[in-house]
């Protein structure tokens, strides 16, 4: 089954920290198609917001029909959506982008902020050795669900839990190793973590966050710099919405 638009009823809504909200949605057939990495865009129920908002998908429930979504309220639209309760319904167009390769290769996942939920399902769906670093601004939320895949280390802005400082810092403070890095998480973050994938030799994949329109590659609203020509722009452009979000390190330039 391919990208859908549909009215999916909300199953579940609680707050998990302060303006992060947890979201399951009952979208059918939908879920069939789902993978990490890939992200939902959710409808707002004012006509006056025409545009949808992009999610990254945190939780895939195949024999349910449910996907989860962790978000963070940041504007109008996802203020909107964390008034709403179980029983009512929004618009989801979705699944949409590429996710994650899983390669069976010694791991580590890396999320910074709100990052991290689409970092939950790879962990389920990775069956190899993994190691997941987790950069806060000074609150936790889904670590104890991290706990429960693998090896988990935690550094914040603030120092308010784990160690001061960055995801790479924790790396290096605790020494963690692995073949393979995946990451979600702001611009500043990806930039370091490819810069530090490349000096260790290691194969990375990026997800890259950018403001969306369309959210299926139609608008050219959301391009980043590639090394390659890109075959629809015909410039050294990739979409991501469509060509990511998730893209090989090596791929973008960043």
């Amino acid at each position: 089954m391919g990208i859908t638009k549909i009215t999916a009823e909300i199953v579940s809504q609680s707050s998990i920290a302060t303006d992060v909200y947890d979201m399951r949605l009952n979208v059918g057939d939908m879920v069939q198609s789902a993978k990490p990495g890939q992200f939902v865009s959710v409808y707002s129920n004012d006509g006056s917001k025409l545009l949808p908002r992009p999610i990254s998908i945190c939780g895939i429930d195949q024999a349910a029909g449910e996907l989860r979504i962790v978000y963070r309220v940041a504007g109008e639209g996802t203020k909107e959506f964390s008034t709403y309760q179980a029983g009512d319904h929004l618009d989801v167009m979705g699944p949409l982008g590429n996710g994650y390769t899983l390669k069976d290769k010694k791991a580590i996942l890396i999320g910074g902020g709100i990052g991290i939920p689409p970092m939950l399902e790879l962990a389920k769906q990775l069956k190899c050795e993994k190691s997941i670093v987790l950069g806060y601004r000074d609150e936790t939320f889904l670590k104890e669900e991290f706990e429960e895949l693998g090896d988990v280390y935690v550094s914040s802005d603030l120092g308010t839990v784990g160690i001061k400082g960055t995801v790479l810092d924790a790396i290096r403070e605790y020494s963690v190793e692995g073949e393979i890095i995946y990451a979600c998480g702001p611009m500043p973050m990806l930039r370091a973590v490819k810069a530090y994938a490349a000096a260790k030799g290691m194969e990375a994949q990026i997800s890259l966050e950018e403001r969306m329109a369309c959210g299926i590659g139609a608008c050219l609203g959301c391009v980043c710099k590639s090394k390659e020509v890109d075959p629809h722009t015909h410039v050294n452009n990739k979409r991501i919405c469509k060509d990511g979000p998730v893209f090989d390190a090596e791929e973008v330039e960043i």
